[in-house]
């Protein structure tokens, strides 16, 4: 699910110079300057009291470079801090910052994989649907197995999510708990159709 990239800003106005205290680091980050806020983003990488203020900026942010400029960071600072503030952001009603969360989470594999159980099990459908497109990119050893447990799922969107990421990672030991799918959702023709062309495809490997 990849980010959609907008043009880079090009703000004219001078931009504030660089701030040593965390207080004014956090105020840099609400500039009104797009090139502040990533001279801010840059600072705060730079230091670890500088993280938790990124976590929470993503959320407000606008501005595609600064929120990509953001994301990069907190890619590089990878932590269970991070994890957490990304992980929020799969709930949120904005589908840019859903998306930048998912190809964040994406690069964090051994960080993300002790939350995806929770995930699956989520209350939301649409976070349950989130976690199965997140397994389908995510490289972790155990990807495949959690895909496999999502097609137990009564949500039939929450399947199909599933359905499509054992399409492109799953393994021979998939085609029987994909058969059941099928069976367990016998008048949706979406679904049949999906299970069909994931079969097809293990079967070609």
């Amino acid at each position: 699910m990849p980010l959609v990239k907008a043009d880079i800003e090009t703000d004219t106005r001078p931009v504030a110079p660089a701030v040593d205290g965390l207080p004014q680091l956090i105020a840099q980050l609400a500039s009104p300057v797009a090139a502040e806020r990533r001279a801010a983003v840059r600072a705060a990488e730079a230091r670890d009291d500088g993280i938790a203020p990124l976590c929470a900026r993503i959320a407000e942010e606008t501005a595609p470079s600064v929120r990509e400029a953001i994301m990069a960071a907190l890619i590089r600072r990878r932590s269970p801090v991070v994890v957490a503030a990304l992980l929020s952001l799969l709930r949120s009603e904005q589908p840019p910052l859903r998306n930048a969360a998912l190809e964040g989470l994406a690069e964090m594999p051994d960080e993300v994989g002790p939350h995806i159980v929770g995930l699956l099990r989520d209350p939301d459908s649409d976070v349950r649907i989130f976690a199965a497109n997140l397994l389908h990119v995510l490289p972790h050893p155990q990807a495949a197995t959690w895909l496999m447990t999502a097609l137990s799922d009564d949500h039939p969107n929450v399947c199909a999510a599933a359905i499509d990421g054992l399409a492109e990672i799953g393994g021979e030991d998939a085609l029987p708990v994909l058969a059941t799918v099928a069976e367990r959702f016998p008048g949706d023709s979406f679904i049949a159709f999906a299970v069909q062309v994931a079969t097809q495809r293990i079967g070609r490997c």
